[in-house]
């Protein structure tokens, strides 16, 4: 059977009700704790393979979770979190009060606005899907982790539940989750979704 783990980073430092995309803040120390304690969790499931963003939060991830084990973590650009252009870094309130249409227009079609400079989520599953289909067509039954972000998680889950990108916010992603997808007579399925303990 294949199964795949999409396994998000932990909590990034000073990243409340901002815009973190691809800016590459560090775990904080509760953050690295956390997926600490999931590697203990997952020390007896054996992994075929590891992939990460290459954002440092996603690779200490991955390492963390590598540890011990005789496999490389692949660091893959595709699976960087979604690129934020202008609004990068910015308070959530601020940009809502300094440019409310565009914000108000993010909220209304989620899936297709690009902040200034910045990807879509439909930009974002685009490049990301490419990779998850190089991956699925290339792997056979055996495990495989992917560390990477909440919008990363979001968009494969959306495509493996046929799910239009408009809803991926119903997908709970909270730091350190864990996300498990089995396949099962060729059709993948979602086993568990969001989950903080195991």
């Amino acid at each position: 059977m294949r199964t795949v783990l999409l396994i998000r980073h932990g909590e990034v430092e000073d990243a409340a009700h901002c815009f973190i995309g691809q800016t590459d803040a560090p775990m904080s120390e509760d953050g690295e704790a956390e997926i600490r304690v999931l590697a203990q969790r997952l020390e007896r499931v054996r992994l075929d393979a590891v992939y990460c963003s290459d954002l440092n939060r996603s690779r200490l991830t991955a390492t963390l979770l590598a540890e011990g084990r005789a496999i490389p973590v692949r660091v893959q650009p595709e699976l960087r979190e979604i690129n934020l252009g202008a609004w990068e870094g910015l308070p959530r309130c601020e940009v809502a009060e300094r440019q409310p249409a565009e914000y108000e227009e993010r909220g209304r079609d989620i899936g297709n606005f690009r902040p200034p400079g910045g990807e879509s989520f439909g930009d974002l599953a685009s490049r990301v899907l490419r990779f998850w289909e190089s991956v699925i067509e290339g792997s056979g039954p055996g495990t495989i982790a992917i560390t990477a972000h909440a919008g990363v998680n979001r968009v494969i889950l959306c495509h493996v539940l046929g799910m239009p990108l408009g809803n991926l916010f119903r997908l709970g992603q909270c730091p350190g989750c864990v996300d498990v997808i089995e396949w099962h007579r060729g059709a993948p399925a979602v086993r568990l979704l969001g989950a903080t303990a195991l």
